[in-house]
């Protein structure tokens, strides 16, 4: 990016992130949206958990600031950031939901993580950089060699220097990573985790921004339906094969390796147990980053997913409509045909429409009517004394299909596969029969249900019988296992 005035200006004035940062309410927002979103790596969240958790922030800085502090509500604040003049918040609804959604922008994002570097450092690390800026120009240089020779011989130079640290190890001389150094590259480590978990959002704002632009191009398309097509199917292609697109599907491949993950969680609790890594006292998220990216990377494989399945359905429906109307033609001439089999008429059989323009004086609409209003007479209402109960208005049940889902993902991230047993003695049902059934249906999208017909098994739980009395109640049923998708 140029640096010069005019570019500078116009960033000021637009940019999303720098208005924040110029904005009254910079410390409120930074604050409550790091932790909101940033901090526990939530990508989703409803507007009306979002509202309460803001709301019982601004009454908390009135108690301490006085009541004329954030004088609106928090809903009007949310509005008001994800409004187009802001761009602080992505205020969106879900497919079958008629709740809004909000999500961070990259803009605010990076806005948030800038804020984080200004703080002062106890220990700022520099050999860890620069050994990562040697190792990447390394990784380019023998990355891009063509010559064979040069090629086995930079394989070889790498071999005699791995068997020469094998020699030195096996003669006692065992060279260790001092504290400094350690601190160093767990700095450095933590500070890419970080920017990683960032750049997933921008990742997934380019993809809708690829997207929309490709409807845009549909919605304004005068020419052939073949050519379209062929336009529409080269940008989707050009979606997955771009830089971003390439990037990102070879870390999610990575990522995806059991193998990997094992590797990583085995790295991680080895490193966080060193003495000089946990005198930094690291956040207690670390120990569980990679499942962060995992997380990340789901959300942005969804998102793909689903702008994807919404263009297809979008060339379905112009597709049924074209159809519809062509054989709504075929049908009128049809029936036009049999009726004249039989008998020929001697008059006219069809007319074109006049080409003349149809003139309607504005004196022939006819006037305004106000509606009527209707007199509602001012009676005494009566109490009535129906018999009815109304304890069925109190007895209804509703099961959180959140939660659950979220028991079963984090039981799947130690292991890759669980029993609807074990999940139920690790968290006994609280909902009884309703709410056994809700886990039956979570077998979709990430989530992989696999049904053993030849295993029963006996679930059980504690109900309250119709004598108000505890029971116990049982459910014989085939073994149902989730597996991680």
């Amino acid at each position: 990016m140029s640096m010069d005035f005019a570019t500078l200006e116009a960033l000021r004035l637009r940019h999303p992130a720098w208005r924040l940062l110029r904005s009254d309410h910079a410390p409120l927002m930074a604050s409550f949206l790091h932790r909101a979103f940033v901090a526990p790596n939530v990508r989703v969240m409803a507007a009306a958990d979002l509202a309460e958790a803001l709301e019982d922030e601004l009454f908390a800085l009135r108690e301490r600031l006085g009541p004329d502090a954030f004088p609106r509500s928090a809903i009007q604040y949310l509005d008001d950031w994800a409004s187009p003049e802001k761009g602080w918040l992505r205020k969106f609804y879900t497919l079958g939901s008629d709740e809004p959604q909000f999500d961070l922008t990259p803009a605010t994002e990076k806005a948030i993580a800038w804020l984080t570097t200004l703080a002062a450092r106890s220990f700022v690390g520099t050999e860890s950089r620069l050994l990562t800026l040697f190792e990447l120009l390394k990784q380019m240089s023998e990355g891009s060699e063509a010559d064979p020779e040069k090629r086995v011989a930079e394989l070889r130079k790498r071999r005699d220097a791995i068997d020469l640290e094998i020699e030195q190890v096996l003669a006692g001389d065992v060279p260790l990573l001092d504290d400094t150094a350690l601190r160093d590259r767990f700095q450095q480590f933590m500070q890419l985790a970080r920017e990683l978990l960032t750049d997933f959002r921008e990742v997934e704002h380019n993809f809708r921004t690829l997207d929309r632009r490709v409807r845009e191009r549909i919605a304004l398309w005068e020419g052939s339906k073949g050519a379209l097509l062929e336009d529409i199917m080269g940008e989707r292609d050009a979606i997955a094969d771009s830089d971003q697109g390439r990037s990102f599907r070879a870390f999610w491949d990575f990522l995806m390796s059991s193998r990997r993950q094992e590797e990583l969680s085995e790295l991680l609790a080895r490193v966080l147990e060193l003495p000089p890594v946990a005198e930094l006292r690291p956040d207690a998220r670390t120990r569980r980053v990679h499942y962060d990216w995992l997380e990340a990377g789901e959300h942005t494989q969804r998102t793909v997913a689903r702008l994807s399945q919404q263009l297809r359905r979008f060339l379905d429906d112009q597709a049924w409509l074209e159809n519809r109307r062509i054989m709504d033609i075929l049908h009128g001439i049809e029936t036009k045909a049999l009726a004249l089999r039989e008998t020929q008429p001697t008059g006219e059989i069809m007319a074109i429409a006049a080409t003349a323009a149809e003139i309607e004086l504005p004196m022939e609409r006819p006037l305004h009517r106000p509606a009527m209003k209707p007199l509602i007479a001012d009676i005494e209402l009566e109490t009535g004394e129906a018999d009815v109960d109304a304890s069925a208005l109190y007895s209804q049940v509703v099961v959180d299909k959140a939660r659950l889902a979220r028991h079963v993902r984090n039981a799947l991230q130690e292991r890759s596969q669980v029993t609807l047993r074990e999940l139920i003695d690790a968290q006994p049902l609280q909902r009884g029969l309703a709410e056994l059934v809700a886990y039956l249906e979570l077998g979709r999208a990430p989530l992989k249900v696999v049904i053993d017909e030849a295993s029963p098994e006996v679930i059980s739980w504690q109900a309250i019988g119709r004598d108000g009395a505890g029971c116990t109640r049982r459910a014989r049923m085939p073994r149902v296992t989730f597996v991680r998708g």
